[in-house]
């Protein structure tokens, strides 16, 4: 997988011949010397809000690129940021070979939002964010999270938690935040790929609905 890196495989895994990524990926980012969190559906799932069991790993990291691997079965899907959140928005959890740095809900929910081209899109997005809006607490927006995303993804999100998944409740703490904060809100386009000519600003996150967003299930 990695030059110099070496796991040992646990028994249970050995028969299987696959190796899940939650075993090795911790080490192997600390073997690289990269900071790291496990995020989007993975950390999505790990809270409890995913309709469908990941096919890949999303694991967020720093630049330069990181290749993604594909090998029997496993894949990694590596994004990048300039740099990671603090610390304080990560948790840990405990897996068989240590532990796994995940994004916290509301850095899921962000990173959600702004990498939904990585997971197939708003309406994907949208579906997860149904349930992950539900456990998110009304301090969860504090305000090293929000310097630590652009102004225009909590525009979408709350768009999305408000208007499309009708969640007033984190809604109007996201909003809240971000107003305390002196976050200013400009035009947006819902789906920044997409055209805005013929769409007039709409509700109070000035987001521009190129776009339906269309959850399952809802």
């Amino acid at each position: 997988m990695h030059h110099g890196y070496y796991l040992l495989i646990p028994p249970s895994y050995r028969a299987k011949g696959i190796v899940p990524a939650a075993l090795f990926l911790d080490g192997l980012m600390r073997h690289l010397g990269r900071p790291y969190y496990v995020g989007l559906l993975n950390a999505a799932a790990l809270h409890g809000a995913s309709h469908q069991q990941p096919q890949e790993t999303f694991v967020v990291t720093t630049f330069p690129v990181m290749r993604p691997t594909a090998k029997r079965g496993l894949r990694i899907q590596y994004l990048s940021k300039e740099t990671l959140p603090p610390d304080a928005l990560l948790e840990s959890r405990k897996v068989e070979t240590g532990y796994l740095r995940i994004s916290s809900p509301a850095l899921t929910a962000a990173d959600l939002v702004q990498y939904q081209h990585r997971i197939g899109g708003l309406d994907r997005a949208a579906t997860v964010l149904a349930e992950l809006g539900e456990i998110l607490p009304p301090d969860a927006f504090t305000p090293p999270l929000l310097q630590a995303v652009p102004a225009a993804v909590w525009q979408r999100l709350g768009y999305l938690l408000e208007v499309v998944l009708d969640q007033p409740a984190p809604a109007e703490a996201l909003f809240t935040a971000c107003a305390q904060a002196g976050m200013l809100f400009h035009r947006v386009a819902l789906a920044p790929a997409d055209s805005t000519v013929g769409h007039p600003v709409a509700s109070r996150w000035r987001i521009v609905p190129n776009i339906s967003v269309e959850p399952d299930d809802l």
